[in-house]
């Protein structure tokens, strides 16, 4: 049993409340974390208030450095952040240690050295100079999901006090321990107290009263669109800087020059990794008439032979969905599926484990064909081990299809002809759009959805920018 407590002012404290942290792949509990109230959160925000000056006074220099140590005390416990996110989470390890450990590292080690060459800036007129400075914006709210609980984290947190912010974060309360873990290596390294404070609880109280705060002056959020959106409705009227990472309904296009056997492999990965709980997931599988047949065959051949089981083995290719009730959800789609005409290809059921993982939340990879690209199972974000796949003609009748959603984040195309592909590619209404890859990812670009997949973009400079303040001063000559 993990006891996890809030780290708030350089100390780690209780909280009068606790929430069981439970492994999904088991159901057993495996850690006990604080259940914050606003009081618990009005603490860490005060001691974020406190470390303002001190820390925005320090050079950019002298900040990424202490970048430079949480990165290095990270990598030292990379072994132990896979395997605790692999308990928490109940993705497979070798996900856990490829993904979550090292882009963990990756994300501080990056922005300390992108954030170099991030300085003033002079627009010379005829009779003045004008001097853009980068100010930090103040005391920044960071809410984080299950699916990439340290990955993302670390993604907020590294651009947030990089450029002078201090931090109130609080992670998902279905995945602590990896953000534990954070708040050890930043006591271990000795972080000023108050410039990264991590509060745990639920959303609707804990998350609430971060977004609600006065003194907190910009949100940074990654979950669901619903989530997202009450997230706006305090935020906004309180004219906070906002940035939201919302949910998508991304569609994988593959065109009928594609190499199905190089493409299916990564096509798959698309769908189905970390259980198809990751928002950039390829859930819509939109495929050329010309190739349908032979697609078929080829990619429920590959997904049938993915092996569903204990996280902890490398031989495992998916582990379990989160949690139970996430799995519900998961399964009520399959069940919508079917009642709205669908055909299960593949999977569809609960995979029989031996014990104790016959009570964890395990769920076979599932694909299903024969609905309408406009029926609810193929435009609703179902972030689970589930694609459908839709046949088209002409590359144009594929663009329609993948616009045809509320969501705007991610999606791919597949094909011989890298020109076709880009050409496609501009015409989809996303944030990101790979061609014959996936989650290829350069932290240097623009990270961020359009319609309901969000508010704002994060990534390289984006990111330095949305956690600065732009001021001008106008010197005449």
């Amino acid at each position: 049993m993990i006891l996890v407590r809030n780290y708030v002012n350089g100390i780690f404290v209780d909280s009068k409340e606790t929430i069981e942290d439970i492994n999904p792949a088991t159901s057993e509990v495996i850690a006990t974390i604080p259940r914050s109230n606003s009081d618990d959160v009005n603490e860490a925000v005060l001691a974020a208030d406190k470390a303002r000056d001190n820390w925005s006074s320090l050079s950019l220099d002298e900040r990424r450095k202490w970048l430079e140590k949480i990165a290095n005390a990270l990598e030292a416990r990379s072994g132990e952040i896979a395997k605790l996110e692999s308990l928490d989470t109940g993705k497979p390890i070798k996900i856990a240690r490829a993904v979550d450990a090292s882009r963990s590292v990756a994300n501080f080690r990056f922005f300390a050295e992108f954030s170099k060459d991030f300085h003033e800036q002079k627009f010379l007129m005829e009779d003045a100079t004008n001097h853009v400075i980068f100010k930090p914006v103040g005391i920044a709210g960071l809410i984080t999901p299950w699916n990439l609980p340290l990955y993302l984290l670390s993604w907020k947190i590294a651009p947030a006090i990089v450029m002078g912010n201090t931090v109130v974060a609080k992670p998902s309360e279905l995945t602590p321990l990896t953000a534990n873990l954070l708040a050890e290596v930043l006591d271990e390294v000795g972080l000023p107290a108050g410039v990264v404070n991590i509060v745990h609880g639920f959303g609707h109280e804990t998350g609430q009263a971060i977004v609600s705060h006065p003194k907190v002056n910009l949100i940074s959020f990654t979950g669901g669109t619903i989530t997202g959106k009450k997230v706006a409705e305090t935020a906004a009227p309180m004219f906070k800087k906002l940035s939201l990472e919302l949910g998508g309904k991304n569609a994988t296009i593959v065109l009928d020059d594609v190499d199905l056997d190089s493409a299916i492999p990564e096509i798959a990965r698309s769908g189905f990794l970390n259980q198809g709980q990751v928002c950039l997931c390829g859930s819509r599988i939109l495929v050329s008439d010309k190739i349908w047949n032979d697609f078929l065959e080829k990619f429920i051949g590959h997904v049938s032979n993915m092996k569903v089981g204990d996280p902890s083995s490398d031989d495992s290719d998916l582990g379990a969905l989160v949690s139970l009730s996430h799995r519900d959800k998961v399964e009520s789609y399959i069940h919508l599926a079917e009642r709205e005409g669908g055909e299960i290809l593949c999977g569809g059921k609960r995979p029989s484990l031996e014990s104790p993982f016959d009570k964890g939340s395990f769920l076979e990879p599932t694909i299903v064909s024969n609905l309408d690209y406009q029926s609810r199972t193929a435009t609703e974000e179902i972030f689970g081990p589930v694609v459908t796949l839709h046949k088209f003609e002409k590359d144009e009748d594929a663009v329609e299809m993948a616009n045809c959603t509320d969501y705007g984040l991610a999606g791919s195309v597949w094909t011989s002809d890298s020109a076709r592909g880009k050409s496609l590619a501009e015409k989809i209404e996303t944030g990101m759009v790979w061609i014959n890859t996936w989650l290829h990812r350069d932290l240097r670009v623009p990270f961020g959805g359009v319609k309901s997949s969000g508010v704002g973009t994060e990534g390289g400079r984006w990111s330095l920018s949305f956690f600065s303040q732009p001021v001008n001063i106008c010197i005449k000559e």
